[in-house]
């Protein structure tokens, strides 16, 4: 196998993007190792902090959905969370229940008066905090439709937004999707295609094989070699900027390697965990 394939230095990783724009980036990660690629992934999927609704007081609601379904809709609204990190955590917080430096409030009281059917979309929702607001695309300004009323019916509620990553609910999730890929032409054979006549025909090769050459399939197979070119395009919500949900990811990464770290450094130390606990001074 082409020993160019072998991660040559995997402590020095290095990013290339092939494009970026509003919602997506697509980027080349090299020199690394699968599992930290994959880490990657995973952090920009579930653990880059994010604000969504998450608590919502029914003040009056005469529509025909249940309260149940329209919080469930508020809480999938994607909210912008560029200050995010302006906000503390809730169980971080002093406050008994919420606060300004833990949440933002949301209100929405609107009446329908007139003949046939009114629209209401999430652009309706007044936010205390004018860096929090529910994303709007350009294509249409209004935002996400969230009810249908008549005449005579009327929506009033008050909701809270939090501080919140994907692990705890998908809502809190900055991406709509992560495309990941490595070894394109399957040189490494970790996947077996099934195929009736011609995998080839039937299993087309995508864009990123471009950029990698097939080995001979007659030559002698390298069980050592191992990938280190990944190809990721991260499209989100857009209640972040992709790049930023790459940097956040990248930190979120860093922090946890950090407390990883200091906690073997503490194992391998026990002695001076005790002298602290008995009080004594370190020699």
């Amino acid at each position: 196998m082409d020993s160019s394939a072998h991660v040559s230095d995997p402590t020095n990783p290095q990013i290339r993007i092939r494009s970026l724009d509003k919602n997506s980036i697509d980027f080349v990660l090299s020199n690394t190792h699968l599992s930290v690629a994959n880490s990657l992934r995973r952090t920009m999927i579930a653990e880059v902090p994010t604000m969504a609704i998450d608590l919502v007081e029914f003040i009056e609601n005469t529509s025909v959905l249940a309260d149940e379904y329209i919080a469930h809709r508020l809480g999938m609204i994607p909210l912008t969370s560029h200050t995010v990190d302006q906000f503390k955590y809730t169980r971080d917080c002093t406050c008994a229940n919420y606060c300004k430096e833990c949440s933002v409030e949301f209100s929405l009281h609107v009446k329908c008066t007139e003949g046939g059917t009114r629209s209401i979309y999430s652009t309706d929702l007044i936010s205390s905090n004018k860096d929090v607001v529910p994303v709007v695309d350009s294509e249409d300004p209004r935002g996400i439709i969230l009810i249908k009323m008549r005449k005579g019916q009327e929506i009033n509620i008050h909701c809270i937004a939090k501080k919140g990553v994907a692990k705890e609910h998908a809502k809190w999730s900055p991406c709509a999707a992560v495309g990941f890929e490595y070894d394109p032409h399957n040189n490494f054979r970790h996947l077996d295609y099934w195929f009736e006549k011609n995998i080839k025909d039937e299993w087309p090769l995508s864009k990123n094989a471009e950029e990698e050459v097939e080995v001979d399939p007659e030559a002698p197979f390298d069980f050592k070699a191992e990938p280190s070119i990944f190809y990721f395009n991260v499209e989100t919500v857009g209640c972040l900027d992709p790049q930023a949900v790459v940097i956040k990811a990248t930190r979120v990464l860093q922090e946890k390697l950090g407390g990883l770290q200091l906690a073997l450094e503490e194992d391998q130390n026990p002695d001076s965990n005790a002298n602290m606990d008995d009080g004594e001074p370190w020699v």
